[in-house]
């Protein structure tokens, strides 16, 4: 860990979720993997993990990570003008259905940004990255972000007691798109809980007994304007955000 001190603070976070077309979501995993995230992390930026959501054979999901605002569009503009870029976005956008299902994001407190992981080792994870990434999002009224908070403190602390690693507290940023050729949505607030297990029997015999009893019992606070959505994300090869042994 101490490698990547300085892969830190960063203020900024995309979920980024896209849909790929039928049966090429692998095929962009490898594409994406092996040319873009140490081009981001030249550039200042990070992809903090990359994922396959498992109730969208179509879905790649990913988080990018920015120092702050300013970062983003200077980041954004050096990458997409750039040449890595130019070389190989006909390939890749040739696979990309949609890539406008974006929300923009900040940690909710000072330490609660995505959890920044050393790069998956080549030589000593052979099998890649392991263990299940969850997403948990809430759509909250508006200017409920710090009562939802409090009341949802002793659950998120229940999901960590069960094993499951929090990876992020995030909220919606209220920021103008400096960077207007990548949409970001702007259909209202969001809190999204990231959460790491170590396998598929512990989401199963812990985590969602948890996550059911929690959608229950904070949309009944009022506070919610739609149910939570679980999205569970199995990690692609060399995403940063995984399992990994204490």
């Amino acid at each position: 860990m101490q490698n990547i001190s300085h892969l830190n603070d960063f203020q900024v976070i995309e979920l980024r979720r896209y849909q790929i077309k039928d049966g090429a979501r692998a095929n962009f995993a490898a594409y994406f993997e092996s040319f873009f995230p140490e081009a981001f992390q030249q550039l200042g930026a990070l992809a903090l993990g990359q994922f396959f959501e498992r109730k969208n054979p179509n879905a790649f999901t990913w988080l990018r990570g920015f120092k702050d605002m300013d970062a983003r569009a200077i980041v954004n503009s050096a990458f997409y003008y750039g040449p890595v870029w130019k070389e190989h976005r006909t390939t890749l956008n040739d696979l990309i259905v949609d890539s406008d299902n974006v929300m923009l994001l900040r940690p909710l407190h000072q330490n609660s940004g995505v959890s920044t992981l050393p790069a998956v080792d080549p030589v000593c994870e052979t099998q890649g990255a392991q263990g299940v990434v969850v997403a948990q999002i809430f759509a909250l009224k508006a200017d409920d972000v710090k009562l939802f908070a409090r009341q949802a403190a002793s659950i998120f602390a229940a999901y960590q007691a069960a094993g499951v690693r929090q990876a992020g507290l995030l909220v919606t940023l209220d920021a103008k798109n400096n960077f207007p050729q990548l949409p970001v949505r702007t259909d209202g607030l969001y809190l999204v809980w990231l959460g790491i297990a170590k396998d598929d029997q512990q989401l199963e015999s812990k985590f969602y007994p948890l996550a059911d009893r929690a959608a229950r019992e904070l949309a009944a606070d009022g506070l919610l304007r739609s149910a939570p959505e679980l999205v569970i994300l199995d990690p692609a090869k060399r995403s940063r955000l995984r399992w990994l042994a204490e």
